[in-house]
C-alpha cells in the first residue's frame, strides 16, 4: 500500500484513478454532456469566488460539525449517488459506505448501482444509509424497490428528476460502454493494463446493476437488463410522481435535481425535507449555469423553507465552505470520491473525505470562524459571488 500522506489534495487521486480505471469507466466518472461546458463551470466557477482572510482571531477549538435533514454529520458533505461505482473498483458501493460511516457522513447508493440495497445494508449494519431513486414506467418495481430500501435501513429517499431522458454523453458512446465490458479488441488491451482492477473484479461476483438483476421482471440475462434500463426511465416523471412516492415512502424526502427558482418552489411546496441544486456533474442540459452559480438565487426564494443543499463541481474543502457561505445547508460529492476509489479503494475514499475535512477545517480559520455553523456571505470577497 502507498503512503497516503503523500496524497495531498483530490488532483493526486484523480491521476491515480485515471491510471488503474478502465477507460470506459472512467472517461463514465470523469466526463460530461455534449461540449462539456457546464461540466467544466461546474469547478472552475467555485475558483471565481474570493475569500476574506482575516487575522488575530483565536482559532482554537474548531468545529465542522452540522446537520444535513436532522442527521448529525462530521462535515456538511454527503457521498453523492453515483452509478456503476462498482465498476471504478470491485465493491465499489461497499467500500464508499464503509468510509462513510467510519468517518461519520451519509453515504447514498444509486438505483443504477453495481452492489445492492440489500448488500449496503449487509455491511453497514444498524448504521442508517440514503437511497437514490429513479422513477421508471414500472412503478409495480418501483414500489418493491421502496420497500426493499425501508427493509434494508435506509433513512432517506433521495428521488433524481433530472434524468426523465439520458444526456448526450458522447465519451460513453465513443467507448461503448457496459457492465461488465464487453470483450472486444479494445477492450481486452485496455484491461490488460489494469491488473489491480481486474483481480479485484476476479474476487467479486458483484458486475451487473445489483437493484435491478433478479428484481424486474423480464430481466434474465445481461443483454436485456441492459435494454430495461434504457427502456424504463420515465419520460413523463411530473409532480404527481413526487407526491406518489412521498405517500408510499413516507421517510424523509430529498429533491435532486433543482436549478430554478420555479422548481425549487415547486419542490419546497411538495412537502420534500430537502432539495439538491444539481445539473447532474454536467452530464445531462450542457449549457446549464454551474451549481454554485445557481445556489444563490434558490436559496433567497426558499432557503427559509426547505433545506438547500448542492453538488456539482466540489474538489476541496475550500469549495464545501464556500457552497456554505452562500446558503447551501448541505454539500454532496461525487467525483471526489470516486477518484479516492478508484486510486485506492476504501483508503482512498478516506482519504479523499480527510483531505475535503483538513480543507475546510484549515480555510474556515484562515477566514476568522472556528465554527461552520456561524460561517456566512460575510467570509467573501464582495463582488466575486
Amino acid at each position: 500500500m502507498a503512503d497516503l500522506s503523500k496524497i495531498t489534495c483530490i488532483e493526486d487521486l484523480r491521476v491515480i484513478a485515471k491510471r488503474r480505471v478502465p477507460k470506459m469507466f472512467y472517461d463514465y466518472a470523469d466526463s460530461g454532456a455534449w461540449t462539456e461546458s457546464t461540466y467544466r463551470a461546474n469547478e472552475s466557477d467555485f475558483q471565481k469566488i474570493k475569500l476574506r482572510q482575516r487575522v488575530a482571531v483565536n482559532m482554537e477549538g474548531r468545529s465542522t460539525r452540522s446537520t444535513m435533514i436532522g442527521q448529525d454529520v462530521a462535515m456538511p458533505v454527503a457521498i453523492a449517488p453515483t452509478g456503476l461505482t462498482g465498476m471504478q473498483h470491485a465493491d465499489g458501493e461497499i467500500l464508499g459506505a464503509r468510509a462513510a460511516k467510519a468517518f461519520g457522513i451519509p453515504f447514498t447508493l444509486s438505483t443504477m448501482s453495481i452492489c445492492s440495497l440489500e448488500d449496503i445494508a449487509e455491511h453497514t449494519g444498524r448504521h442508517p444509509f440514503w437511497f437514490q431513486l429513479y422513477v421508471m414506467k414500472d412503478r409495480d418495481f418501483i414500489e418493491r424497490l421502496i420497500e426493499r430500501a425501508r427493509a434494508a435501513n435506509v433513512s432517506a429517499l433521495q428521488l433524481t428528476l433530472d434524468l426523465q431522458i439520458l444526456g448526450q454523453r458522447h465519451k460513453d458512446i465513443k467507448n461503448g460502454l457496459s457492465t461488465p465490458p464487453k470483450p472486444t479488441i479494445a477492450n481486452m488491451i485496455n484491461l490488460a493494463t489494469k491488473p489491480h482492477w481486474c483481480l479485484g473484479m476476479l474476487g467479486t461476483k458483484r458486475r451487473t446493476f445489483g437493484n435491478i438483476a433478479g428484481h424486474a421482471k423480464g430481466v434474465k440475462d445481461l443483454s436485456s437488463l441492459s435494454s430495461w434500463t434504457a427502456e424504463q426511465f420515465d419520460p413523463a416523471l411530473s409532480w404527481a410522481d413526487v407526491e406518489w412516492i412521498k405517500k408510499r415512502w413516507g421517510g424523509k424526502l430529498i429533491l435532486k435535481g433543482i436549478m430554478d427558482v420555479e422548481d425549487a418552489r415547486l419542490a419546497a411546496a411538495s412537502g420534500a425535507d430537502a432539495l439538491i441544486v444539481s445539473n447532474h456533474g454536467g452530464r445531462q442540459l450542457d449549457g446549464a449555469p454551474s451549481s454554485i452559480a445557481a445556489l444563490p438565487a434558490i436559496v433567497d426564494a426558499v432557503g427559509s423553507e426547505i433545506e438547500v443543499w448542492m453538488d456539482g463541481g466540489i474538489r476541496s474543502g475550500q469549495d464545501v465552505l464556500k457552497a456554505r457561505a452562500l446558503g447551501a445547508r448541505g454539500t454532496l460529492i461525487g467525483r471526489s470520491f470516486l477518484y479516492g476509489l478508484g486510486a485506492y479503494g476504501q483508503a482512498g475514499v478516506t482519504r479523499a473525505l480527510q483531505i475535503i475535512h483538513k480543507e475546510l477545517d484549515i480555510t474556515m480559520a484562515f477566514c476568522g470562524h472556528t465554527n461552520i455553523e456561524n460561517v456566512d456571505s460575510g467570509i467573501l470577497l464582495p463582488g466575486t459571488f
